[in-house]
């Protein structure tokens, strides 16, 4: 187990399960929130299935391995994120670009004539392997921030830091974004 999975494992205890009746249960439950987390960033339903699948796996292996949790919700959510960052990191291939300046071109897809349909669905792609390459904190802050509109206080509480340490990772990781994009854009003229 590589140091980051260890981190992970500290940080987020183990649902308590005593079957598998009660991953049924929690799947019944929860499997339209972690599809719906997996695709936004995956941004494909085939995707988002294995994500789902993985996670639940998961869930399933970790029986009895760690104390109860909270809140089987939060965990779930997260592990959706970070599942799905997972994938998307193992199938790096390819170049990278800034949220601001993809907007408008990710706003209003149906408006778009055919070649600009194409462009805009290679920049949601471009984009989703960028979040892919930033470093697992800053991709899953990334993430929650823009791709499930949550706010700075939501995600410092969902990952256990400070509102402050969000703010600066999430600047960072803008940053990096858009000095890729900028990159990207070069390429592409």
């Amino acid at each position: 187990m590589d140091e980051e999975q260890g981190r992970r494992k500290a940080l987020v205890p183990a649902i308590e399960t005593e079957s598998t009746e009660e991953v049924g249960r929690l799947f019944e439950e929860h499997h339209a929130l972690v599809f719906r987390a997996a695709y936004r960033i995956t941004g494909h339903a085939g995707d988002a299935e294995d994500v789902l699948q993985t996670v639940f796996l998961r869930v399933l292996r970790r029986e009895g391995e760690a104390g109860p949790m909270g809140s089987p919700e939060s965990y779930l959510y997260r592990a959706a994120v970070n599942a799905a960052l997972d994938l998307l990191r193992s199938r790096q291939r390819g170049p990278f670009i800034p949220l601001e300046e993809v907007a408008p071109v990710l706003a209003d897809r149906s408006a778009l004539a055919p070649d600009r349909r194409q462009s805009a669905g290679e920049i949601r792609e471009w984009l989703r392997k960028t979040v892919a390459r930033l470093s697992p904190r800053a991709a899953e802050m990334f993430a929650l921030r823009f791709f499930e509109d949550k706010e700075n206080p939501e995600i410092a509480a969902l990952l256990g830091t400070s509102v402050q340490t969000v703010a600066v990772t999430l600047h960072r990781a803008r940053q990096r974004v858009e000095q890729e994009f900028r990159a990207y854009m070069g390429e592409k003229q």
